[in-house]
């Protein structure tokens, strides 16, 4: 019960094969009548026959071609312009016959023969319907002279003059009008090809739309629907009514058509299923037909979260920049202080970290700043042994780690393309995390930083994979599918932002971040990066 498009087409040959079987079927009708005057009896005195035999055999004649020309005019791929040529040449033949063997109907023979030369000449073309106009008119002044000249007629000679030209006349006409019809029927066609693309664009727009769309009748039985209504009510068979697909909904619409209004309250399919918002609304035709408008609740909640993250990324810009000059001026004095003489050297080595922190924190103010900006991250080829090397010693300088344990292992030289201060911003992150949920009851934190090549079918050539590792509980299930998501935090003094932010620096930097379970315990946090060849690649933009 798909939204489907319903159109008609012209039968086969279109108008006029259905006007050549009109016309035969009159042809018949007028052979009928010339063959029951022919066979009537002479005493009747309905005609004044001249030669009987041969009226009634012209009659008979007539009425078997007829019966013939009408069957053939129903048979597929018959052609239009020959049968009606023949059947003209038939009628004008036995017009003029009819013409020779009696006297009376002179007249009402000659106007059967205009009409029949008439309608004709719409399916014949205009060579054709002139030249048989033409012999018309040749038959009726050939009866004509042979009459007067037997002394049989006495006629004047305007009659049949009147006859040939509106023959004549006739045909003529019939070749504008077959014109015109030609024209409005290539115009009918036209329009019905737009409308059957209109209606299959629709279609797929409808079936394509990310709201669903259902259609009841008043007994609320369902009569269209497109996939994502089907999508979102978990529908599996083919339901017929409302209530049996989803009660709620059903109980919902009534309650609309009885009050016009509809509860502010979402419905829920299913324990697990989404979230969705009906509307209504009533169509304007004679049969009782209503639309189900169903809009997953889940895409609000993500406009809005979208528009809640770019405001904080505004915000974050702010702080960044109000950060910065403090920053500068604890950095300038650093440097001052560092210039005095007789400085011990405990204390020397105290401000090396301090300017060498504030110049890490002034990176990171960078890179929230790019981010905000949304620009790309200044990828470039690093030796990824010695930058673990080089963020383990300065993690275990800036970060006393006590009991803790924070290791480095690669499996030999690897290179990736990355922004070196995004990689630090990255792991220091996962350290952390790694330190604060990664331990078990009692026991230290145990973290692994592990730099390989990366494997898996989906992996790129040259691509490499840098795992934090730590030994503790694990993450469940349920909150490993929400790790990334902004604001999600299991923690009451967490912001939820760390790994979000984390992932967006990863994918800046043409990457991903993802969570691997480990068997027996722990976790695992995996970056993979583009190898050293991935700058000859166009690269995406540094936003999510």
């Amino acid at each position: 019960m798909p939204f489907v498009r319903s159109t008609s087409q012209l039968p086969q040959g279109g108008v006029q094969q259905r006007e050549l079987f009109g016309f035969a079927l009159y042809r018949v009708l007028e052979a009928v009548l010339l063959a029951t005057l022919a066979w009537t009896p002479e005493h009747l005195g309905l005609l004044s026959a001249v030669d009987g035999p041969l009226l009634r055999g012209a009659g008979t004649l007539y009425l078997l071609l007829s019966l013939g020309l009408l069957w053939a005019s129903r048979r597929e791929g018959a052609t239009l312009p020959i049968q009606g040529g023949w059947g003209l040449a038939l009628d004008i033949i036995i017009a003029a016959t009819a013409l020779s063997a009696q006297q009376g109907l002179d007249a009402a023979i000659g106007l059967l023969l205009l009409f029949n030369i008439t309608i004709g000449s719409l399916i014949v073309g205009f060579r054709l319907s002139m030249a048989l106009a033409l012999l018309a008119a040749g038959a009726v002044f050939g009866e004509f002279a042979i009459s007067t000249l037997a002394a049989r007629d006495d006629r004047p000679l305007v009659e049949p003059a009147m006859f040939a030209v509106c023959y004549l006349a006739g045909a003529a006409f019939s070749q504008f009008l077959r014109r015109e019809l030609a024209r409005t029927e290539a115009l009918a066609d036209e329009r019905g090809s737009e409308v059957a693309q209109l209606a299959q664009l629709n279609e797929l727009v409808i079936r394509r739309m990310r709201t669903g769309v259902l259609v009841v009748d008043g007994q609320h039985r369902i009569r269209l629907f497109n996939e994502a209504a089907w999508a979102l009510l978990g529908a599996k068979g083919e339901a017929q009514r409302l209530a049996d697909l989803h009660p709620p909904l059903d109980a919902l619409l009534r309650r609309w058509r009885s009050t016009g209004e509809v509860q502010p309250r979402s419905l829920r399919v299913g324990e697990d299923g989404p979230e969705l918002l009906p509307r209504f609304a009533a169509t304007g035709v004679r049969d009782e037909l209503y639309l189900c408008f169903l809009d997953d609740a889940r895409h609000y909640s993500g406009r809005a979260e979208e528009l809640t993250l770019a405001t904080l990324g505004r915000l974050g810009a702010s702080i960044a920049h109000e950060i910065r000059n403090p920053l500068s001026a604890i950095l300038h004095a650093a440097q001052l202080l560092d210039e005095s003489p007789g400085m011990p050297e405990a204390d020397r080595q105290l401000l090396e970290i301090i300017q060498g922190q504030c110049q890490r924190m002034d990176g990171i103010v960078d890179s929230v700043l790019g981010l905000a900006r949304r620009e790309s991250a200044q990828a470039e080829v690093v030796d990824l042994p010695r930058l673990l090397q080089r963020f383990v010693g300065e993690y275990r300088t800036m970060h006393p780690l006590g009991a803790d344990q924070l290791d480095e292992r690669s499996g030999g030289p690897l290179s990736a393309m990355v922004d070196p201060r995004h990689l630090l911003q990255v792991l220091t992150v996962l350290v952390d995390n790694a330190r604060a949920y990664g331990r078990l009851p009692g026991q230290p934190a145990r973290v692994l930083l592990r730099a390989q090549p990366a494997t898996g079918d989906s992996a790129e050539a040259g691509a490499v994979d840098l795992d934090v590792v730590d030994h503790g509980p694990g993450i469940p299930p349920a909150v490993a599918a929400r790790l990334f998501e902004p604001f999600y935090t299991t923690s009451e003094h967490g912001t939820g932002l760390g790994l979000y932010i984390a992932r967006q620096l990863c994918e800046a930097n043409q990457g991903s971040l993802r969570f691997v379970a480990v068997p027996g315990g722990g976790a695992c946090f995996r970056i993979r990066l583009p190898g050293r060849y991935a700058s000859e690649r166009p690269g995406r933009p540094g936003t999510p």
